[in-house]
């Protein structure tokens, strides 16, 4: 068990909506997702509602197979259904796509957002750039300081041949690593509970996503063969500091993974290292020996701060020039301007220690916080990175626990926003707790007692 996860169901679900299901009408794929649009508009079918299978409702409604698949895409990349392994399709429990960052419009104390702290963040300003020529259409993507530096960082921890790729952040990666591999409608294994941005860029791209548990070491193996044998062609893996329950995988763990994907040498691997600098345990690949198709993200976020969205990526030649393919047909390139920033920063003394402080700074910060639950029965943890996973145990739905601790003058976010699978983080709250002083911590983590003693309370 994944440590802060606790193995609660939901609760009972609802029936498929039979009767709204007979309405849906349409002859394309864009007709009958409009259908289905518009029996939700009428409140005819309400979150957790069931859709009819594929070939129930083509033969219902007199089409193709196919066709009522691509509606059914169309409904799960609008974020209006989720299609889960063995469940069916059904109308998505949340609106549109959840995001990462602050909550808007609340005078509520923050501590959902998974920002990193500002005050490790440095200022851009603070380096001077060489001067350097105009960048032309047509010259060389990577600027050579940059890419140097990359080489030189990535050749640390990869053993085998590599080509590297610049841009925009490591969701753009992501993204474009998959639309290079993957067709709309094909399947993507991805880690339960999962990074926010890679569940909606798998969603929003119309890709399938399958679930694979977590525990405390990361992916677990058995469940990944599962993803795999249902038809998986790419799988992205955090290998530390995973978001949001801060997992990072042991050794044993890793080789077990390879073992797994060994069988499976044409399937896309994404690692997304988004941590990398500041992780306090140690990179542990799951990429097999003489894998065809992986790629190594690592991006800067964390370290210099969100607006400087620039990704390094490191990947088999085959994969980075298909990968260049797609970044010609969209940006192009990622500014030289950022690059020159990104490069200046990130071999700056000061900037050097400023990010082992930072490093320091979350570990502290988070453990401290660990044990003050603890101290008051409450099991959470955080392995490595910026948040804090917490159970709020078998009684408490997340829910109430977050409605309760919002009228205590704090929101959270609740584990069922990463969850790929509804049994999924039912009962976990993610926070963000290392911007607080002692006195803060020791404020929210006495709130969160009494929300969730209130929750159980109404349970009971």
């Amino acid at each position: 068990m994944l440590c802060g996860m606790s193995d609660a169901e939901s609760g009972p679900q609802r029936s498929d909506a039979t009767g709204p299901q007979l309405a849906i009408v349409g002859s394309t794929a864009a007709q009958i997702a409009g259908s289905v649009r518009a029996l939700l508009d009428a409140n005819a079918l309400a979150p957790g509602d069931g859709l009819p299978s594929a070939r129930d409702l083509a033969a219902r409604l007199g089409v193709n197979r196919n066709t009522v698949v691509a509606a059914y895409r169309q409904l799960v990349t609008a974020g209006l259904a989720v299609t889960n392994r063995g469940a069916g399709t059904r109308i998505a429990r949340r609106s549109g796509f959840p995001e990462e960052g602050f909550t808007p419009d609340t005078a509520l104390r923050d501590v959902g957002s998974g920002n990193p702290d500002p005050a490790f963040l440095p200022d851009p300003t603070r380096v001077r750039l060489p001067s350097a020529p105009p960048v032309l259409y047509g010259e060389q993507t990577i600027d050579p300081g940059l890419g140097a530096w990359a080489r030189d960082m990535f050749a640390r921890d990869v053993d085998r041949p590599f080509e590297l790729t610049v841009t925009n952040g490591a969701v753009d990666a992501t993204e474009k690593l998959l639309a290079q591999a993957l067709t709309p409608g094909e399947s993507v294994a991805l880690e339960d509970p999962c990074f926010l941005t890679s569940i909606n860029a798998v969603r929003r791209a119309g890709y399938r996503p399958v679930p694979v548990e977590i525990d405390a070491d990361g992916m677990l193996p058995e469940a990944l063969a599962r993803a795999l044998a249902d038809g998986a062609r790419a799988v992205v893996c955090t290998p530390r500091a995973h978001n949001p329950t801060g997992a990072s995988l042991t050794e044993e763990r890793a080789a077990a993974l390879r073992a797994v994907l060994a069988d499976h040498p044409h399937v896309l691997v994404i690692e997304d290292d988004h941590f990398s600098a500041l992780a306090r345990t140690p990179y542990r690949s799951i990429i097999p020996d003489g894998h065809r198709r992986w790629a190594l993200i690592r991006s800067f976020s964390k370290i210099l701060g969100p607006d400087l969205r620039v990704g390094v990526v490191a990947s088999d030649p085959d994969t980075a020039q298909r990968f260049t393919a797609q970044i010609g047909a969209g940006s192009t390139w990622v500014s030289h301007l950022l690059q020159r920033t990104v490069h200046a920063l990130v071999t700056d003394e000061q900037v050097q220690t400023t990010v082992e402080k930072a490093a320091q700074h979350y570990t502290a910060r988070n453990d401290a916080f660990v044990a003050r639950l603890a101290e008051r029965g409450i099991a959470a943890c955080s392995t490595d990175g910026v948040n804090v996973w917490v159970d709020a145990g078998p009684e408490a739905d997340a829910h109430r626990v977050h409605t309760q601790l919002m009228l205590r003058g704090w929101v959270a976010r609740t584990g069922d926003s990463f969850a790929l699978t509804e049994s999924t983080g039912v009962t976990n709250l993610r926070l963000t707790v290392h911007q607080l002083d002692d006195a803060g911590a020791e404020q929210l983590a006495q709130a969160l007692a009494d929300a969730i003693a209130a929750a159980q309370r109404a349970h009971a």
